[in-house]
Order: structure tokens, then sequence, then C-alpha cells
């Protein structure tokens, strides 16, 4: 009797590890699609929403006469400050991303129009990321 109480919790348990037992297992092949669709997949460099080289300026638009900032823009005015990652430039505590080079330069007196983006990732390990639209010396 005492060998029937351990053996019938030992089958259920390992009942249990088996049938979950090819879950989660890369056996070499790709998983099976999904019915009536295709899989999305990801890209090896983040896609969209992946890091941003601070030092590339952002897409832009094509030049014509000069537009009011878009809903949410803010400005800032203040001295430009190189941030401890190369390439990183920062302003009152924001990480400037994109925008002109030749007009921002570290110890710059700028003022630069844009939108803060909290959660951007950036290769910079500081300021929040301020996505420039358009900047001009102070």
């Amino acid at each position: 009797m005492k060998t029937l109480r351990t053996a019938v919790p030992a089958l259920l348990l390992c009942a249990a590890l088996g049938a979950c037992g090819g879950q989660g297992t890369d056996n070499g092949n790709p998983p099976p699609e999904p019915p009536g669709g295709t899989r999305m997949t990801v890209s090896p460099s983040g896609g969209p929403s992946g890091p941003v080289d601070p030092t590339v300026p952002p897409t832009t638009k094509p030049t014509g006469p000069s537009l009011p900032p878009g809903p949410g823009a803010q400005t800032l005015t203040g001295t430009v400050e190189a941030g401890v990652e190369p390439n990183c430039l920062l302003l009152d505590g924001y990480l400037l991303v994109g925008g002109p080079r030749d007009v921002l330069r570290p110890g710059t007196k700028v003022t630069v129009t844009g939108q803060a983006q909290p959660d951007m990732m950036t290769t910079c390990q500081q300021g929040t990321p301020f996505v420039v639209e358009a900047a001009r010396p102070a």
C-alpha cells in the first residue's frame, strides 16, 4: 500500500513533464507557420524601435517654407555639453538626437526645437532623448 502511494504521484509527475517536454526547445526546426497568415520576424538590427545612433540625423523632410513646430514641441535654449559617450550631446539634461551637427557643438549656445522621447533607446548612457526638429545659434 505504501508503494502505491509513492508510485501514483511519481507517475502523475512523469506524465505532466512528458506532456510539456517538447515545448520551448529548439531542435533546429523552425516553428510551424500560423494558420492563414505569415510569421512575423524581428530584424537583428532591432527594427524601427531599436537603438538610435544620435550621430545619424533622423529622416529629413523636403526643404521649403519653415513650418511651426508640431504639437507637443518644446524649445530649449542653453549651452551644448559633450556627453560621456563619443558623439553624444546634451542640453539641460536632454540628449540631442539628430539636428545639424555644424550648429550643435559642445560649448555653443543654441536654441533647439523638438520633442522629448523618454521611451527612445539610444547608444548614449545619459539624458532624456530629445529629437531635434530645428536648431540655431542663440
